[in-house]
């Protein structure tokens, strides 16, 4: 499933990157993995993602409340 990440924050992870990695060697893979982890968990936690329980959860009550609706509509034209 493919979603789009905001060009600031992804901005703002390469200027992030940056700092980190300015002014000298690339640091030892070890390190280069724990600031890369460090980054991306930080810039993900800023995007309003929810997990797949959740999201069943939502389609689950959004597919009663179409139905509920497509009832009422159904109850609507009834009286007309």
């Amino acid at each position: 499933m493919a979603f789009n990440i905001p060009v600031d924050l992804l901005n703002k992870l390469a200027a992030q990157l940056n700092g980190q990695l300015a002014g000298g060697p690339l640091p030892p893979p070890e390190e280069l993995e724990k600031i890369l982890h460090a980054l991306l968990q930080s810039a993900l936690s800023r995007l309003d993602l929810v997990n797949r329980a959740e999201f069943d959860a939502q389609c689950k009550v959004l597919a009663r409340t179409r139905e509920r609706l497509e009832q009422a509509e159904q109850q609507l034209a009834a009286l007309q």
